[in-house]
């Protein structure tokens, strides 16, 4: 009979039952003509159609109506209806015949469900995920033998795992089943490597097709150099240090592999290229609909924000009313507390059996009877309170609070311990056994101990000695736990009390019985308290609904310290003076069938379970014939709550209601840690009064609403009743968010409880106990509906027909996306639905969300089958993911594999979801597997932006106004002006320069080279350098041949000789080029550079000593190039005696002086044209700004090859006098502190050095400053240590010296840089006078926009930049626009032009290019000053005006460099510059010690290297994509992780990207893992 409610408006009428049970056989026996394998490939919509016609002729065809329950259409009779709920979702009491075996198993329902979604996505297009790369060590460190098979307790919350554990269907229809979901993804003739088959191949179709986007896609570059490396047939080589700036960087594996090449002649390997065309060929699949409103984010840079959708399914129910339980009737005999009931059945019945507990062979361990409970807990609350501390001080009074710190295999002991402390009224807190003192969560609950001012733990003698020890035989103190004394509750080590003692037993006050540990989302513990009146309550609350009488027999699975096992079996249990059958979960693992066997054995009528119990009793019943549960009136199912217990509820009665089963023993429960139980499903003698069951719409349930699911039956949601609400207690549903709003009756929300019998508060914590224990509902109109308080159980649900409660999921697992919910265990279920048994553990799933750029991400970490292969698991990866988008229409952000038995477990063995979510987040959790999806997930990026057209010049320039601002123009001191007693001046050559210094001061030392140990190696007097280069000159000329003007090429390593040959040279009127020396070690990579410089300077001869002569002609080099095409080689040390005839000397000093070679940091090969007019211009204005007069002395730590490091290194000593330390920067490898040593040894007031020279004192000196210190280091004496760079200023790295030497008497404005390029060497130095250099911070993503924005320190996105030096002399800079040429406003970022009398006269090229030539060494503003002649340095830049003056009295104009135009990155229209990204990636894991990025097809590739173990490498591939996307607002598309020492650096410590590019795409990395994320 059905019960009519008409305040919800739910009219249920009766059927013809006799028509119901013939009705619902033949859908019974119709499921199982179609569930047949005889009954062919039938699909979804067929099914539906052929079911309804067959079935139709048993429906009555009266007017009413239709609702559906489990796929089937009933009608319903109304005689009311609330015409506001039309469209709501139906519920029906599913009557169920008692001999009925043939039931839906909602299991597989939603396999179904799951393969027709993936089937769907089929029909869509497949997606072709690209696999990722992964090194053969790694692949094999994942193998079966790596890893033990998981413990069988591996059993989630909701879920268990068992070794070869199946669903409960057949073994026939899984297998059918399998090759359905194959048939489903792949077709039926496509085999099942199909996706991943393509990156085996050679991919040269995948290159010409990538060569194409390329085509399309690549920006001009204005200011990049000519690329004169690809008229050699040679593969570009890498510029390397000889001795870079750790021993450890191995040097990369690309040298001369046969490359495919692009359209615009980048080398391109198969495999690599293949995958990235696959991945932007998946990338251009549609995504969803765009979302069309943004929120400004701080700044221009809009952020989509989702807008709801106004097609959104809303409540349309009226208003809920609270829904009051049954009144709790109080009988007579029950008991006024319950120390009382312990104290009448340990009185008046002593011998009757309280607890027995099980050894782990399943046969009786100790039977535990009132009588001993009672005598033995009367001990313990005598002992605790009288046997601790002293008489006078007591260590424990009533009220204070102890820990309990049992095992699961020794019930008796704890609740002798529990009823102890209830008997001494002192609060036990029930927690874990720590068994080491990393345990997941331990140390939460050591802040839980801590906050409840815990200082006594009870334990038992077992696991006492269990505990770990120190050496002294000492319990350590765990970590996060507060110091505690332990004590054993075993009778033998406790005094016997006085006869005249006796426990003061009172009636259930308002005094604290326990506090019950609850593990929140974010791994918090909290404690929640339970009065004794609540306590008491409860239990009675639960006698009566489960109709407990004495002396009856309950089977208890569950853990008895918390929870359901704790307030049935340990509580309700001794009230009703029951016999609690324990159940250990060590004899679980053993034999998952020893709780049924027990009911049988014991003829128990009453068993509390979690489904995990009843699936893997299904598992294991097949052996099993003498089985019959006709004794249980009630299955207690504790986790009912979960919408998916019902699946193994079904299948458990499918198969055991043969075995006596009775239908209505089945009683699902909702509870929660703060409100107890909320609500239990009676156990009934009317069998048709069977349970309620709903079929609800996953979308709409994500928009918070009930609704059918009218269209397709994938994304259903079944769930089943949990019963009704408590006696005694009050519940209505409120809105999730914080005003506890009354939700309407088809609206999803949070349960409230108003009871006696619920926990009062979370202890110590008033503000989160005000806000879960004290809500009081209030109605649409405001109004409160009870002056009682209510308490938030935690649990999403709503009630239905007949105030049946229905449990949809839990507030710990909600994850609110875009604006929608998600239940984390509706995602476990799809994904296990997704073949489970064959790759991945049945239960060890993880789903959390994390925060990332405004919004949550789902993120799912599974455990793998060590017998699964790469392929498989990536195909299942895949699947996973189209089947939640299909079903949950909800993106998976980053789906993980980890090795079974590595994700860290709960006490029970489920999995610890926070930790696993810390250890996701720290990168700790090293999975096998990741695949990544933020191109699917992320759809509230900002807007790409729009460049706007540019105002034309007119309405613009007003004077020297620029819109209102100063035009950014700046000058250095004009040279003409200045007045100095500067006797280099009268010469024009470098030449004639240092024969007046010969003649004049011959014995003035200008050059000292020092060694590894810091002694001289050799110096040279100006005397000693003429006569050296007049000898190399008559070489020249007698051996070499040469002419006026022919180009030699000067191979030699850092020190005097090449000196002496760059003179010789200038003597024999020939054109020196400086060029590195192949490094022995590393002939294969280095010597093809020398090469080619070689060649593209076409010198007629080389000189070099007679070691790396000999070194040119070794095996090693005759097989990296050609030896035989070398021109003439010359061995300075053996020089000819006799001078020349005459030294030469130019005719015109416009003439070329020397070439100056070197590789940019694009990996283009260049060199520049310096004429004697410039080389000397240069020298006076660094004389000029550094000070520089014979007497100094000037300490140099730089590779002499090419810029301001050959020009100090060469030149400077010659012209203006002073001395020049030498110090090769390969000898800081040997001895990091030589530099120091020699600034500090000579005095040295100026000192030059590079940023890698500075980065390996700072990492390897760091801490030696004491040691360096008491050999008498000092560094008081210097006034400028300058880093020659041609780069942003690394800020941080400068900022760290400086701190580090601080100590040592360096001054902290010291230190500073200097900034050259290519077409001016030297644009600013700091040098000794004129203001210290100023740092600005602007915001990051305003430079993303070409504009310059100055914020605070320490404000989001701020980005620190300090000043490049001082503008030299005779420098004029200028801010232009490197699109139309325009000059820009002061602060305005734009290209750096420089107009200076040492600029380079132009390229060296073997081309001719004359376009670039003018461009770059010619320029013209296009309006404004447009006569004077610019050269534009390619880097972005600005000028700003400060309020410091110089030393000439005018305000000090600051250059701040931002970054090379031609290393910057178009992305989203947007201009990014790859060293902010890598310093984001850098700081997201100890393990990453470098970074590289650059861009591929529109796909921004990030290169690690992993200082660490190789597991490591796939935890970098998750925050490498967050940091990206929080902090830059990009998508990273492809993750490398590589050695350390792959990404290649140049001598200036300078990251050669290009290189790396070029060496990635023809797969010459050797890279330990590549992730391409979707």
């Amino acid at each position: 009979m059905y019960c009519c409610f008409l305040e919800h408006t739910w009219v249920l009428l009766r059927f013809n039952v006799h028509y119901c049970f013939y009705y619902e056989f033949k859908v019974a026996f119709i499921h199982l003509n179609f569930s047949s394998p005889l009954a062919g490939d039938i699909t979804q919509k067929g099914y539906e159609k052929k079911r309804s016609k067959l079935i139709g002729a048993f429906l009555p065809q009266a007017p009413g109506k239709v609702f559906v329950l489990n796929g089937t259409l009933f009608p319903t009779y109304c005689t009311t209806f609330d015409q506001s709920l039309v469209g709501i979702c139906h519920f029906i009491r599913d009557t169920r015949s008692s001999n009925m075996s043939v039931l839906l198993c909602v299991a597989d329902v939603h396999t179904e469900a799951v393969q027709a979604a993936l089937a769907k996505q089929k029909e869509r297009g497949k997606m072709a995920v690209p696999m990722p790369s992964k090194r053969r060590s790694l692949v094999v460190q994942s193998s079966m033998d790596a890893y033990t098979p998981p413990d069988t307790s591996s059993g989630s919350e909701g879920e268990g795992s068992m070794q070869g554990e199946g669903t409960p269907t057949s073994s026939q229809s899984s297998i059918n089943m399998e090759n359905w979901i194959s048939r489903a993804i792949h077709g039926s003739t496509t085999s099942s490597t199909t996706s991943s088959s393509s990156t085996q191949s050679g991919g040269s179709g995948a290159a010409s097709r990538l060569a194409d986007v390329m085509g399309q896609t690549h920006l001009e570059n204005h200011s990049a150099p000519p690329d004169v490396t690809s008229y050699t047939t040679d593969s570009i080589q890498v510029e390397r240090p000889q001795g870079s700036t750790t021993t450890s960087r191995s040097t990369p594996k690309y040298g001369n592999a046969e490359l495919m090449e692009t359209g615009d002649g980048v080398p391109v390997g198969g495999r690599v290229s293949a995958k990235i065309q696959q991945l932007v060929n998946t990338l251009k699949r549609p995504k969803r609909p765009p979302l069309r409103e943004f929120f400004v984010d701080d700044f221009e840079e809009l952020l989509e924000v989702q807008q709801p959708d106004p097609n959104q399914p809303k409540a349309e129910g009226a208003q809920m009313l609270a829904m009051r339980g049954e009144q709790l009737g109080v009988v007579t005999n029950w008991p006024l507390s319950l120390e009382a009931a312990l104290q009448r059945w340990g009185t008046i019945s002593p011998k009757a059996p309280c607890l027995t507990t099980m050894d782990t062979n399943g046969k009786p361990l100790y039977i535990l009877t009132y009588g001993k409970l009672w005598t033995r807990s009367i001990k313990v609350a005598y002992n605790i309170l009288h046997k601790l501390g002293s008489k006078q001080e007591p260590m424990l009074r009533p009220g204070d609070r102890v820990a309990l710190v049992f095992p699961n295999n020794d019930p008796a002991a704890f609740m002798v311990a529990f009823y102890g402390c209830l008997l001494a009224e002192v609060v036990p807190v029930p927690i874990e056994v720590p068994l080491t003192r990393k345990d997941a969560g331990s140390q939460q609950i050591g802040f839980l101990l801590g906050s409840c001012g815990v200082t006594v733990a009870l334990t038992s003698d077992a696991c006492h000695k269990g505990l770990p020890k120190s050496p002294t035989g000492e319990i350590p103190q765990f970590k996060g736990w507060p110091k505690l004394l332990w004590f054993v509750t075993e009778s033998k080590h406790l005094s016997k009390p006085p006869r005249d003692w006796f426990p003061h037993i009172k009636d259930a006050n308002n005094e604290t019985a326990y506090i019950e540990y609850k593990t929140c989302k974010d791994g918090s513990v909290l404690g929640v308290t339970v009065m004794r009146i609540a306590l008491l309550t409860h239990c009675q609350a639960l006698t009566q609904s489960c109709g407990y009488t004495e002396a009856e027999t309950i089977v208890n699975v569950l853990d008895f310290k918390k929870d359901v096992g704790l307030w049935h079996g340990i509580l309700t249990s001794v009230m009703n003076m029951m016999h609690v059958i324990s159940i250990p979960y060590s004899l679980m693992k053993v034999n998952p069938l020893s709780w049924i066997q027990k009911v049988c054995q014991y003829k128990a009528k009453v068993a509390c379970v979690k489904s995990r119990d009843m699936h893997w009793a299904l598992v294991a019943h097949r052996d099993q014939r003498d089985i019959n549960l006709s004794s249980l009136r009630m299955l207690v199912v504790a986790d009912g709550a979960n919408p998916w217990s019902v699946s193994s509820c079904d299948a458990f009665l499918n198969v055991f209601q043969s075995k006596g089963l009775k239908p209505e023993v089945i009683c699902p429960c909702a509870s929660s840690p703060e409100a107890l139980t909320v609500a239990i499903r009676r156990p009934t003698d009317d069998s048709n009064q069977p349970p309620g069951r709903g079929v609800l719409s996953m979308q709409g349930l994500s928009h918070g609403v009930i609704r059918v699911d009218s269209e397709e039956k994938l994304s259903v949601l079944t769930l089943q009743d949990v019963g009704t609400v408590m006696p005694g207690a009050l519940m209505c549903v409120v809105k999730p968010d914080v005003v506890p709003q009354l939700c309407k009756t088809d609206e999803i929300g949070e349960l409230c409880v108003g009871s006696i019998a619920t926990g009062t508060s979370y202890y110590g914590l008033s503000g989160m106990t005000k806000n879960t224990f004290e809500v009081f509902p209030m109605n649409s109109v405001g109004a409160l509906i009870s002056e009682y308080p209510f308490t938030r159980t935690g649990l999403l649900g709503f009630v239905g027909p007949g105030g049946l409660c229905f449990i949809a999921g839990k507030m710990d697992g909600l994850m609110v996306v875009g604006g929608r919910r998600h239940n984390a265990d509706d995602i476990v279920a799809t994904a296990l639905a997704v073949e489970p048994m064959k790759f991945v553990y049945r239960g060890r799933i993880a789903v959390f969300s994390i925060s990332v750029l405004h919004d949550e991400r789902i993120v799912v970490v599974a455990e793998q089958r060590p017998d699964s292969t790469e392929e498989d698991s990536f195909q299942w990866m895949s699947r996973v993911l189209q089947a939640i988008d299909g079903i949950h229409q909800v993106g998976v952000y980053c789906l993980a594999l980890v090795p079974s038995n590595t994700l860290p477990k709960t006490p029970l063995g489920g999995i610890h979801l926070s930790e696993s979510k810390q250890l996701f987040l720290e990168g700790s959790l090293h999975p096998c597997n990741v695949l990544m999806c933020p191109h699917t997930c992320v759809t509230n990026l900002p807007k790409p932006r729009q460049k706007q057209p540019e105002i034309g010049p007119a309405s613009v320039m007003v004077g020297n106004l620029v819109s209102g601002k100063r035009i950014a123009q700046a000058s250095g001191r004009d040279l003409g002006q200045m007045e100095d007693n500067d006797q280099a001046r009268k010469f024009l050559f470098l030449s004639e320069v240092l024969q007046w210094r010969a003649q004049t001061t011959p014995d003035h030392v200008l050059y000292t080279l020092l060694n590894c140990r810091g002694t001289i190696a050799s110096s040279l007097t100006c005397v000693q350098l003429h006569k050296r280069a007049e000898k190399i000159a008559t070489m020249l000329a007698e051996r070499g041949h040469l002419q006026d003007g022919d180009h030699v090429a000067l191979v030699y390593p850092p020190g005097i000789d090449l000196i002496a040959a760059f003179y010789g040279c200038l003597y024999a009127g020939c054109v020196p080029i400086t060029v590195r020396p192949p490094h022995p070690q590393n002939i294969a990579t280095t010597l093809p550079t020398v090469k080619m410089i070689v060649e593209v300077s076409r010198s007629a001869c080389m000189m070099t000593t007679a070691v790396i002569c000999k070194l040119l002609r070794s095996k090693e080099a005759s097989a990296a190039v050609d030896v035989r095409s070398w021109p003439p080689v010359l061995d300075t040390d053996d020089l000819p005696k006799k001078k020349p005839p005459l030294l030469y000397k130019p005719s015109n000093p416009d003439t070329l002086a020397y070439l100056d070679f070197s590789v940019s940091t694009t990996g283009m090969l260049a060199g520049v044209k310096m004429s004697h007019t410039a080389t000397s211009a240069f020298c006076r204005s660094i004389k000029l700004q550094c000070e520089l007069y014979p007497s100094r002395e000037v300490a140099i730590c730089l590779d002499p090859y090419c810029g301001l490091g050959f020009v100090l290194w060469c030149l400077c000593s010659v012209y203006s006098g002073h001395q020049s330390i030498l110090i090769p920067p390969s000898e800081l490898e040997v001895n990091p502190a030589l530099w120091l040593l020699a600034v500090s040894q000579y005095k040295v007031r100026d000192t030059f050095c590079s940023y890698s020279v500075m980065e390996l004192c700072t990492k390897g000196l760091g801490l030696q400053t004491e040691s360096l210190k008491s050999r008498g280091l000092d560094l008081s004496r210097v006034r400028t240590c300058v880093v020659v760079a041609e780069e942003r200023p690394r800020i941080a790295l400068t900022q760290s010296f400086s701190k580090l030497f601080k100590d040592l008497g360096l001054h902290p404005r010291a230190v500073s840089t200097s900034f050259g390029c290519r077409v001016n060497l030297a644009v600013c130095l700091q040098g000794t006078s004129g203001p210290d250099p100023t740092t600005v911070y602007v915001d990051m993503r305003a430079l993303r926009h070409d504009r310059v924005r100055l914020v605070e320190r320490g404000s989001p996105h701020s980005l620190p930049l300090m000043e490049s030096g001082k503008i030299l002399p005779g420098v004029r800079i200028i801010i232009a626009n490197p699109e139309t040429k325009g000059p820009l406003g002061d602060s305005h970022l734009g290209e750096i032009w420089v107009c200076s009398g040492h600029n380079a006269s132009g390229y060296f090229t073997v081309y001719g290019d004359e376009a670039l030539q003018s461009d770059h060494f010619t320029s013209r503003l296009s309006f404004g000053d447009t006569q004077t002649i610019w050269a534009r340095t390619g880097y972005l830049g600005f000028l700003r005006r400060t309020e410091l003056t110089d030393a000439s009295g005018e305000r000090h104009d600051a250059l701040y460099v931002v970054g090379a135009l031609d290393e910057a990155m178009e992305l989203r229209g947007m201009r990014y510059h790859p060293i902010d990204i890598e310093t984001s990636v850098i700081r997201t894991h100890k393990s990453i010690t470098e970074c590289a990025v650059f861009t591929w097809t529109n796909l921004l590739v990030v290169v690690v290297e992993l200082d660490g173990s190789e597991q490591e490498a796939l935890d970098l591939v998750p925050l490498v994509t967050n940091v990206v996307l929080e902090e830059h607002y990009l998508i990273v598309g492809v993750v490398v992780v590589v050695d350390i020492g792959v990404i290649p650096i140049n001598s200036r410590g300078e990251k050669q990207r290009m290189h790396l590019r070029d060496g990635f795409l023809a797969d010459q990395l050797d890279p330990i893992y590549v992730a391409y994320n979707m």
